[in-house]
This record gives structure tokens, C-alpha cells and sequence, in this order.
């Protein structure tokens, strides 16, 4: 990202951040480190097809909170559902003995999401609280 925090698109300046997060099925304690590590990498890869960032990722449990700055060519509802199928899909076939444990069915995340634009809290506030979460134990 440029000095100034803005982006340029080929008719538009921007800076678009979200604070996302997710949880799981039933909001069931399933998420260990190896998994949120994959659950980064699954959704950087996302991002960048998109010409997003994703700028911080942090967990809990039952929780997965992301930090993307956003392009505005893309729809939000569009690219929360890009982002929990696909991951869902992924983790399942890789991490299918743990999730076992936890849903019977093709399932990992909750139907909800929660995205809040950051306009309201300073970047660095917001990164330093994903950075606290209380994330599982390797």
C-alpha cells in the first residue's frame, strides 16, 4: 500500500478496510493452530484473485477474524460467501478426522457473518486487537 493508505484503481482512489469475522457451526470450539494457519493462507489466496489484502487474521476457537482492505470492484456478500465456501471446502477434505469430531454433514461455518467497515476505529487500534485474540495453542 502506498504511503498515504490509498489505493488507485483505474478510475478511482480508494482506502476500504473491513473487520470481518466468522464462527463456526453452533459456534463449536473446533479451530487449532494448524488449521487457522491454513485458514490465512485459504484466504489471502482468495483475496489477491480479487485484488484485496487480506492485512491481519487472528482466532480463537470459535472465531475467525480478518482485517482486508478491499477493492471496490467487488460486492461484499459476493466475496464473504467466496470466502467461507471455499474454505470450508478445504478444510473439510484436509482436516476432515478433526471436523469429524464436530459435524457429521458437510458443514463449518455458520450461516451469519459479521463485516463493519473501519472508518470509525484507527487501522493500528483494530490490527492490535486481532493481534490479542486469544488464539489456540500450537
Amino acid at each position: 500500500m502506498p504511503k498515504t493508505g490509498y489505493r488507485k484503481a483505474s478510475h478511482c482512489v480508494f482506502s476500504i478496510h473491513l473487520h470481518v469475522f466468522f464462527v463456526p457451526k453452533y459456534r463449536k470450539h473446533v479451530f487449532n493452530a494448524a488449521m487457522v494457519k491454513r485458514l490465512e493462507e485459504i484466504f489471502t489466496r482468495i483475496l489477491e484473485t480479487r485484488k484485496c489484502t487480506l492485512e491481519e487474521c487472528g482466532a480463537e476457537a470459535n472465531h475467525i477474524y480478518l482485517l482486508i482492505d478491499l477493492h471496490p470492484n467487488n460486492n461484499i456478500s459476493s466475496l464473504m460467501g467466496s470466502l467461507k465456501s471455499a474454505s470450508s471446502r478445504i478444510l473439510r477434505q484436509e482436516f476432515a478426522e478433526e471436523l469429524s469430531k464436530f459435524y457429521w454433514k458437510n458443514v463449518l461455518w455458520g450461516e451469519q457473518y459479521f463485516v463493519a467497515s473501519t472508518g470509525g476505529a484507527p487501522i493500528k487500534v483494530l490490527k492490535q486487537y486481532i493481534q490479542n485474540q486469544d488464539s489456540p495453542a500450537i
